[in-house]
């Protein structure tokens, strides 16, 4: 598998609106100053026991004969996570194949992580949740890039033990993106949301145009990919009518279930151009592409 990047140039117009965004989840504490060990220089304070030592300013006390230590802005910098499904059923797709597209979304916002100097991480999970460690900067974006297209989707999707699992090695509000074709009940994606309230998510549907728009008629037969169950079927204009009926329920069902957890959701297909994905990701406005 080869993950197409010829797209990643396209998003640096969304570097500002990223920044933004991350930004604005500390809006509420920036009005009280929150001092650390950061990089931006607030004032002095004078010492006091218990203060660290090694911040006095030994050129004050030259000047004034007392102790004073510098103190700095926290550190506000958001950590990215993106978290892409890759059971068996993510390994079928036409124009791309759609793990390929859930890891080019992926990859696309780690670009931009890097590009705004924050920290990212991205994870794959089916039946075991695999959390990729790399190097900071753009050795960490090609390692992460290497690794994507070294995976080969298999297995079931455990979505709600991967998730859980994977919030409980998040420690500092995040910006968190779930990229899925969410092929499963959703009231699993509805018992995990709620772990993330003191961050951001994005839930980003992956779907193949051939999953929206059934093509098949006639006397077939079915195999699922993650459980390697057969079915044999007729399949009737009135069966593909119902289908497309459960399919749009079952999609709106998700969006509902964001909806009410204040979590932007999209549902996509893989031969949408992934810039304008982002575009609809990075705008104000929830959007279901069909």
């Amino acid at each position: 598998m080869v993950i197409d990047t010829s797209f990643l140039n396209q998003l640096d117009k969304f570097d500002v609106i990223l920044k933004k965004r991350v930004i604005s989840n500390y809006a509420g504490s920036r009005q009280s100053k929150n001092y650390g060990t950061g990089l931006v220089f607030y004032d002095y304070k004078e010492y006091v026991p218990g203060d660290d030592y090694r911040s006095i300013d030994w050129k004050v006390y030259a000047r004034t004969e007392d102790f004073y230590i510098r103190r700095y802005e926290e550190e506000r910098n958001m950590r990215i996570h993106v978290i892409i499904d890759a059971s068996a059923s993510m390994n079928f797709g036409t124009t791309f194949k759609k793990f390929e597209y859930a890891s080019m979304v992926g990859i696309g916002f780690c670009y931009m992580a890097m590009r705004n100097n924050e920290s990212f991480e991205i994870s794959t999970f089916a039946e075991h949740l695999d959390i990729f460690k790399a190097k900071k900067g753009m050795n960490k974006l090609i390692a992460v890039l290497d690794m994507l297209n070294k995976v080969t989707p298999k297995g079931k999707s455990l979505f709600r033990d991967s998730i859980e699992r994977y919030k409980a090695a998040i420690q500092t509000k995040s910006l968190v993106i779930i990229i899925s074709d969410f092929l499963f009940d959703p009231e699993e994606l509805k018992n995990t949301l709620y772990l993330f309230k003191k961050s951001e998510v994005m839930v980003v549907q992956v779907l193949d145009s051939t999953e929206r728009e059934l093509s098949l008629q006639g006397d077939v037969i079915l195999d699922d990919s993650e459980t390697a169950d057969r079915m044999r079927t007729f399949i009737s204009n009135k069966l593909i009518e119902n289908y497309s009926e459960q399919l749009l329920d079952h999609i709106y069902h998700i969006k509902k279930i964001c909806d009410s957890f204040d979590v932007k959701f999209l549902s996509v297909s893989t031969d949408t151009p992934v810039f304008e994905t982002f575009y609809s990701l990075l705008g104000k406005a929830d959007k279901v592409i069909m």
